[in-house]
């Protein structure tokens, strides 16, 4: 299955990254099949060749999480952003106790206590 990536080049502590089409199980570093754009990760310049890529999506190349959120981004597809991160059942059921919590302290009614009236004396 071809799959469009990030390849890194470039110098140390400059990252800089290439959009590759190549194999879904070949290292990224070695040969592709096509430099589809270019992504400079610290001055955020990214180039892109957009009919190229809509072109591979349609013969059925996927992205990847990153590669998916950043043509969202650039509007060279359209769709929702997919989440990176996963959840796992017993970190949901952690969330979803300390958001309970968090409710039932913001619901609790305070006393409010009155504030003790001044008299003026004469």
């Amino acid at each position: 299955m071809l799959t469009i990536k990030l390849a890194r080049f470039g110098k140390a502590k400059e990252p800089t990254f290439r959009l590759i089409l190549t194999e879904k199980t070949k290292n990224p570093n070695s040969a592709y099949l096509e430099n589809l754009g270019s992504y400079d990760a610290r001055k955020k310049v990214i180039v892109l060749k957009a009919d190229r890529i809509t072109y591979w999506i349609s013969k059925g190349a996927q992205t990847t999480t990153t590669i998916h959120n950043l043509l969202v981004d650039q509007k060279v597809i359209s769709g929702d952003k997919i989440k990176k991160v996963k959840l796992t059942a017993r970190r949901k059921v952690k969330l979803a106790e300390k958001k309970k919590a968090a409710e039932t302290k913001a619901t609790e009614v305070k006393p409010v206590e009155a504030a003790p009236a001044e008299v003026k004396a004469e």
